[in-house]
């Protein structure tokens, strides 16, 4: 495929998304898809994924973790296989009711007319304090834990 074409893809991805329609979203995806977020303590979101089933489960914890207020695609740069796509993100934690904004980065790799890399790059910081309250209480758990001759759990 071409840059055009690269780019049309993920803005269908997008639309697709934003419709809150995972399926069609999927459909878009190569099944051997990698998946990335930094690691977010308290966001059971966050991190690597592989496969359509792991990023399934990414969108049903982000679903249960976060309402998004505005998700906002800005600026699509792409260059060979492919596309960069700056952004905005609000969102609100439910379990805690914290707000947080950041702008993004999404690195999309298509190859064969499927996506088949993504990786998000984003104010970390302002998703951890948000996030913050959820991972404390998830140390605090394991601390109990390993006090109790469990292991900890760390989400």
């Amino acid at each position: 495929m071409n840059e055009q074409a690269n780019t049309t893809l993920v803005k269908q991805c997008y639309d697709a998304f934003m419709q809150g329609d995972i399926p069609r979203l999927m459909s878009m995806c190569d099944p051997d898809i990698d998946w990335e977020l930094p690691e977010v303590p308290g966001a059971t979101f966050t991190g690597k994924r592989h496969g359509h089933a792991e990023v399934l489960e990414f969108f049903r914890r982000l679903d249960e973790s976060e309402t998004i207020t505005e998700f906002m695609p800005q600026e699509f740069i792409a260059q060979g296989e492919r596309v960069v796509v700056l952004g905005r993100h609000v969102g609100t934690v439910k379990a805690n009711g914290e707000r947080y904004e950041t702008e993004w980065a999404h690195l999309f790799t298509v190859r064969n007319g499927k996506v088949c890399g993504f990786h998000e790059f984003l104010d970390s910081f302002a998703a951890s304090q948000a996030y913050s309250s959820l991972a404390t209480g998830s140390m605090r758990q394991a601390s109990m834990q390993q006090g109790q001759g469990q292991q900890p759990s760390i989400h």
